[in-house]
């Protein structure tokens, strides 16, 4: 009986070993609409196109950063994969005289049509 039992208890030990961690890095909610994909723990992530849903962005992005930047991304999805609101400058394509702010809390959205990212400034509030 005592073999059963310590067969038993090494079964179960073997079963919770291969069992992985939990990690320690902030993971996306399971229900967000628009996953992170490739977007790494604590960077903004910007994507020229949308990625189907469920899975997240898997192609390379067109802007990753992880403090304020300037430049031109073409975004239609995006993910704020930080703490922080991140506030974004960008224009339409067909009109890049009409510059548009917009507060990017964290987690991940969407533009309709796509954009081009001209700023990224992190803001505790916008």
């Amino acid at each position: 009986m005592r073999l059963k039992s310590l067969a038993l208890a090494l079964s179960t030990a073997g079963l919770l070993a291969a069992v992985p961690a939990a990690s320690a890095s902030a993971a996306a909610p399971a229900d967000e609409p628009w996953p992170p994909g490739n977007c790494q723990p604590g960077t903004f992530c910007a994507w020229p196109n949308w990625a189907p849903p469920n899975t997240g962005p898997t192609e390379t992005p067109s802007l990753v950063t992880t403090g304020p930047w300037v430049g031109s991304a073409p975004t239609k999805q995006f993910y704020n994969y930080t703490n922080a609101n991140v506030e974004l400058e960008y224009h339409n394509t067909w009109d890049p005289s009409t510059v548009i702010t917009h507060c990017a809390t964290p987690r991940g959205n969407i533009f309709y049509l796509q954009v081009i990212v001209t700023k990224v400034n992190w803001h505790g509030s916008c």
